[in-house]
């Protein structure tokens, strides 16, 4: 028996060979082979059926056989239609798309129906984005997830154009609309999603919102802009005004990132400048910290709150002098716990400053650090600083009862990493049986103790 199928799929991709010399000679179907295909997919053996399919799929070429290939769909039974379209859609030839959308429109098979909304977004053409998006709304939820994962993928920029003019008629699919044209890179839309980001409702604001971020140029900002405005405070606005930073920030001239969203600032009453000063400190820049220096000297106690939110969310450390200062100056216990935290967060970024000079800085803000809360949190930004003296730098905490877990975990950061590692072995090798020792996690343990061995080590996968 297992001979007999090892000759058999010798005849086979033999067959299949002669078959596409004969449609490079001639455009003319091989019967021969068709029928052979269709009779393995019609073989009760599973592993017949697969034989067939991969035939379909990568041996027999030709549009000519794409098309006798299809014209099979109407003859078999639902599962092996199924796996035929998909075959097909991995063939990628849109010479079997009539036949295809010819499947959606008569079957009844939610299988088969799946398979031909998937083979859709492989072959289909723009005409097909209206049939897809009348699934979207009206399919079953499994028909539902095929059309928008289809819509995905269609190509064309008149797929996009569809899709986003579906935004004013259909409320009710604004979001998965939005997150389609995001997954599309469809940038010639961001105009259209512009309204979005000022609906009354939030879900849908936040939607745009987080699509204007991946897709709108600096042109967008100022209607961006209004989208901040609409937002409810908190986390809303918070992601609107990271959305506008990501714009910003695809801007080359790092001085010339915060242009875009100044003009938009200076072209509103001085109410909404004020709310929009935290994200002008998103942005950063040296205009932007000109507007900010003159908030935080400003008498007026809510332009002070705004303009320290600013400096608090600035993306680097370039302005860790002015943190400093506040730390030490501030009025408020509030202002001043704000302004920690953000030296805190600055201090390993990377910036163009050097390694060392990132330790130097975090150093820093330990010494200015009055909780134990902040130091912990310095500590776990040390493993963001991968050189030896950051290790050497944690060492002490270790014999600290309130840092050493921190201390533990933020020593087997630094030693996921093999380079780092390896050239400071000796120093590692003591490091980590003091963390074995010390630490009270299972996780570091093992992470510990697979380093010293010089192994890998993933973290657990969510089930």
């Amino acid at each position: 028996m297992k001979r007999t199928r090892m000759l058999l799929c010798a005849a086979i991709f033999a067959a299949g060979l002669v078959f596409s010399l004969a449609l490079r000679a001639a455009e003319e179907p091989a019967d021969e082979l068709v029928a052979f295909v269709v009779q393995l997919l019609n073989d009760k053996d599973k592993d017949m059926r697969a034989l067939g399919l991969e035939q379909v799929r990568t041996e027999a070429k030709g549009e000519a056989a794409t098309r006798q290939f299809a014209a099979l769909l109407p003859q078999l039974p639902p599962e092996v239609q199924a796996a035929l379209v998909s075959a097909l859609a991995a063939r990628g030839d849109a010479a079997a798309r009539p036949a295809i959308v010819d499947l959606l429109t008569t079957s009844g098979n939610e299988p088969v129906r799946l398979a031909a909304i998937d083979a859709l977004g492989y072959l289909g053409e723009p005409s097909d984005a209206p049939r897809l998006l009348v699934l979207l709304s009206q399919g079953s939820s499994a028909e539902q997830a095929a059309a928008r994962a289809s819509l995905g993928r269609l190509p064309g920029p008149a797929v996009s154009r569809t899709i986003a003019d579906q935004l004013k008629q259909s409320p009710s699919l604004k979001v998965t609309l939005l997150d389609i044209l995001t997954t599309r890179r469809a940038f010639d839309t961001a105009a259209d999603i512009l309204p979005q980001a000022i609906d009354a409702d939030p879900t849908i604001r936040s939607a745009a919102m987080a699509a204007l971020g991946q897709l709108a140029g600096p042109e967008h900002v100022a209607g961006m802009v209004q989208g901040i405005l609409a937002a409810e405070r908190g986390r809303e606005r918070d992601a609107a005004e990271r959305a506008v930073m990501q714009v910003c920030a695809r801007i080359e001239d790092t001085e010339q990132r915060a242009r875009p969203l100044l003009a938009a600032i200076d072209a509103l009453p001085p109410v909404d400048r004020l709310l929009l000063l935290p994200a002008l400190g998103r942005v950063g820049g040296p205009d932007a910290l000109e507007v900010v220096k003159s908030a935080l000297a400003s008498r007026d106690s809510k332009q002070r709150e705004a303009g320290v939110r600013a400096l608090c969310n600035w993306p680097d450390a370039s302005v860790a002098a002015e943190l400093t200062a506040l730390i030490q100056t501030a009025e408020h216990p509030a202002h001043r716990t704000a302004a920690l935290r953000a030296l805190i967060r600055v201090a390993p970024l990377p910036d163009g400053r050097t390694d060392g000079e990132k330790l130097e800085l975090l150093k820093k803000a330990i010494s200015l650090c009055t909780a134990d809360d902040e130091r912990i949190l310095a500590l776990q930004r040390a493993s963001a600083i991968r050189i030896p003296e950051t290790l050497r730098f944690l060492m002490p905490y270790l014999d600290q009862p309130a840092y050493a877990q921190q201390a533990c975990q933020s020593i087997v950061e630094l030693a996921h990493h093999r380079t780092l590692r390896d050239a400071n072995k000796a120093e590692f090798e003591q490091s980590l049986d003091k963390v074995i020792q010390t630490s009270q996690d299972a996780i570091v343990i093992d992470r510990a103790q697979r380093y010293k061995k010089g192994q890998t080590w993933a973290g657990p996968t969510a089930p």
